[in-house]
């Protein structure tokens, strides 16, 4: 449903405010969000003294290359691959996701032939040191047996056993978003049949009213998931209702580290967010985010994209921004609540 209202736009836990939150000058040891002018799904990925960072264009898939990603407006960037001009991966590139497995370096993506009912997950293969540099080799389209609709498309590494998490729906017709995970084979190939860990069940995660008569009178949506472990736990961070409601959210499924996680009943839902809109400090529809380290590997960092004004819906106004996070004695995150753009924040320890 991301699509229908980037093309509109295109013609928690909730903890004290942090202080005044009074915007105040910065200096070499602080940044600002947010990171880049525009640009959603944020994510990035650290390896041999770089950050690697992409977000969704819509047209093509672009990468930034930077030693220090709060300075990220500054990076290096490339255009690194440009869809074919017709065919089933052709239009509305969404949430692309660069990782390294194997020795070889991997970038998932959603695609479509033009109509979002055909939008499928897809991966390409790059053997290049450096992903801006070497040829990017498709892969081909990723899909469990029922090759049903799916976006956002993850792999998270779990005992040397990968596994493919993503957003699809349990049928062919648009309704409803769910959290769905496979094992993998290979970095391209899922093995198996898919597992449905979420179903949009509580009221925040089922805003999602349309006024279109193209599309359905409403959708309820859990999207956009991430794999985090600390401790014994692994969670599941995910986006939550329609990403054009200013209520977009983050929820959480947490499983015990030693648990089965194709089976869901390993994992536990939390009953309220655990990151959401601020109006008071002017922020809206946070969500879609990833992790990262610091440079020195001491801090964790959640990296989302979230909108400055109320009705700004899921287009051209969303900004990837990061803030730091702790965790609670129980191994669960503690991300707080979305600070307001222009404060000056400690840059994450170790960069330079």
């Amino acid at each position: 449903m991301k699509k229908l209202l980037l093309l509109l736009l295109l013609g928690c836990s909730v903890g004290p405010a942090a202080w005044a939150q009074t915007p105040a000058a910065s200096d070499d040891n602080t940044f600002t969000n947010p990171l880049l002018p525009a640009g959603a799904d944020p994510w990035s990925i650290y390896k041999d003294g770089y950050y690697y960072y992409t977000n969704t264009t819509g047209r093509n898939i672009t990468l930034w290359k930077t030693k220090s990603l709060s300075q990220l407006k500054n990076a290096e960037k490339k255009v690194v691959w440009t869809p074919p001009a017709t065919g089933p991966n052709s239009k509305d590139i969404w949430a692309p996701e660069l990782h390294f497995l194997g020795g070889k370096w991997y970038l998932y993506y959603a695609a479509d032939a033009g109509t979002n009912q055909t939008h499928r997950l897809w991966v390409l293969e790059n053997s290049s040191p450096d992903p801006l540099q070497g040829t990017w080799v498709d892969k081909g389209k990723i899909t469990d047996p029922t090759d049903k609709w799916a976006i956002d498309g993850s792999v998270y590494d779990h005992n040397r056993q990968l596994y493919f998490v993503w957003s699809g729906w349990s049928g062919d017709v648009n309704g409803r978003q769910e959290i769905y995970i496979a094992k993998m084979k290979n970095p391209w190939t899922i093995d198996g049949a898919r597992h449905k860990l979420s179903t949009p069940v509580f009221h925040w995660e089922r805003n999602g009213d349309l006024n279109n008569p193209n599309d359905p009178p409403h959708v309820d949506v859990n999207e956009g998931p991430q794999l985090l472990r600390h401790g014994n736990k692994i969670h599941l961070i995910y986006s939550a209702s329609g990403c054009w409601t200013d209520t977009y959210a983050l929820g959480m499924l947490s499983a015990p580290a030693t648990s089965d996680l194709l089976k869901p009943g390993s994992w536990t839902k939390t009953i309220t967010p655990v990151f959401q809109q601020a109006p008071a400090l002017k922020v809206y529809a946070p969500g879609h985010n990833s992790f990262f380290k610091s440079p020195d590997g001491t801090e964790d960092w959640i990296l989302y994209h979230a909108n400055d004004e109320a009705g700004q819906g899921c287009g051209r106004f969303r900004t990837p921004r990061a803030q730091k996070f702790t965790w609670n004695a129980d191994d669960t995150p503690n991300f707080g609540q979305p600070i307001s753009t222009g404060i000056p924040l400690p840059r994450p320890s170790g960069e330079k």
